[in-house]
């Protein structure tokens, strides 16, 4: 495998931006150099997934490598001191938006493959560049899965090369208090609903979260709040609303995590509404997709034949990877938590370097994740003598 040309190709990738629902020109520079290396089958799907197939020598099962073609947006406030999109390779890092998370991997796993001997595989690999996983995790990735059922699953998100065999998942909460609207010269007459938010809001501080050995804690965080009406002009406000981030530990249900609020309302006898927010959007192949933003956690154990066969895969590689799980929820969160798909994470980064100003990848790492793909494929799908 040619080092360079798989750095070229991740700048190449870093230069053109990417949002979610915006991932066209992505996507089309990924389906040209899958077909540059002669992939068997290139296809890119209705929502904008690009699918790649390669097959082995003998029939067998399939692995499937799944990354995502969207990245966060370039915020102000905090300048960067590199172009977020210049894909400047310099000092020994990739620099730029997505270089981390995750334009890197999904550059090391088109290549790696496409650089194997086939003859010595069974079975096939699909290499699969998702949409709109910063907005709705596993959502397109399903329909790849619909259309080339894997037996295994890879997912590119960074694990600073260890190996991830679980991950938090994530579900978005909505409030809503309900009020009596009045004039704020006679605020006894109505309710304020603000008010009653802000008593919901403190008892959430004191919610029992659960705890996971390998995950860490669930986590509950406030991420936006309004009222209505706005602006109120001299009208104590009827309604507000409020929105929560939940991390999800492996068994968490809905009603588990709606639970706690309701019970809250009861006891201090507020009119209160708690929901899993819904994620509507357009996908820049024009097709909708909507979904309820509840995506479940998951974790298989350290014996999992899946789970040590990719270690070996790894370690035959030069690498030294450790067990760990993902803190953030990523497409996993439907190959693993929904289909129950065996399935492992491996990435070059740090958790930590996704979404961050100045994002940058370490060229050893990414050159390393490339052969860690290829590990693990042989590890899977090798033929053995």
């Amino acid at each position: 495998m040619s080092a360079d040309k798989l750095i070229d190709f991740a700048q190449a990738l870093v230069q053109r931006p990417s949002l979610s629902c915006q991932e066209g020109e992505v996507a089309k520079r990924v389906e040209e150099e899958m077909i540059g290396l002669s992939f068997d089958e290139v296809t890119v799907d209705e929502y904008g997934s690009v699918i790649g197939v390669i097959s082995g020598a003998e029939p067998g099962p399939t692995l499937l490598f799944d990354a995502h073609t969207d990245t966060v947006d370039v915020t102000g406030g905090v300048p960067w001191e590199k172009d977020p999109f210049s894909g400047e390779a310099a000092d020994g890092f990739l620099y730029g938006r997505g270089s981390a998370d995750m334009k890197g991997a999904l550059a090391a796993m088109v290549h790696a493959p496409a650089r194997m001997d086939r003859t010595g595989l069974r079975g096939r690999i699909v290499v699969s560049a998702s949409p709109m996983e910063e907005v709705l995790e596993g959502v397109a990735l399903r329909a790849v899965m619909e259309s080339f059922p894997p037996d295994f699953v890879v997912i590119g998100e960074a694990t600073g090369l260890d190996l991830a065999r679980g991950g938090r998942g994530r579900a978005e909460i909505h409030l809503e208090t309900i009020g009596v609207p009045t004039h704020s010269s006679a605020p006894q007459l109505g309710r304020n609903a603000v008010l009653d938010m802000m008593r919901v809001i403190d008892g959430a501080e004191s919610i029992d979260l659960p705890v996971d050995s390998l995950m860490g804690p669930a986590i509950l965080a406030l991420t936006e709040i309004s009222s209505a009406p706005f602006p109120a002009n001299s009208v104590i406000p009827s309604i507000c609303r409020a929105t929560y981030d939940r991390r999800l530990l492996p068994g968490e249900t809905e009603g588990e995590v709606l639970g706690p609020f309701k019970r809250l309302a009861e006891t201090q006898g507020l009119t209160l509404r708690a929901t899993v927010g819904v994620g509507e959007y357009t996908a820049f192949t024009g097709t909708s997709l909507k979904k309820g933003k509840f995506f479940p956690a998951w974790v298989f154990p350290e014996d999992d034949w899946f789970v040590t066969r990719a270690v070996q895969g790894l370690v035959s590689k030069g690498l030294t990877p450790e067990i760990a799980a993902y803190r953030f929820c990523t497409n996993a969160a439907y190959s693993a938590g929904v289909a129950g798909v065996p399935t492992v994470g491996f990435g070059p980064a740090l958790e930590s370097h996704a979404h961050m100003v100045d994002e940058r990848l370490k060229l050893e790492d990414l050159e390393a994740a490339s052969r860690g793909y290829q590990g693990i494929i042989e590890a899977v799908l090798g033929i053995e003598d």
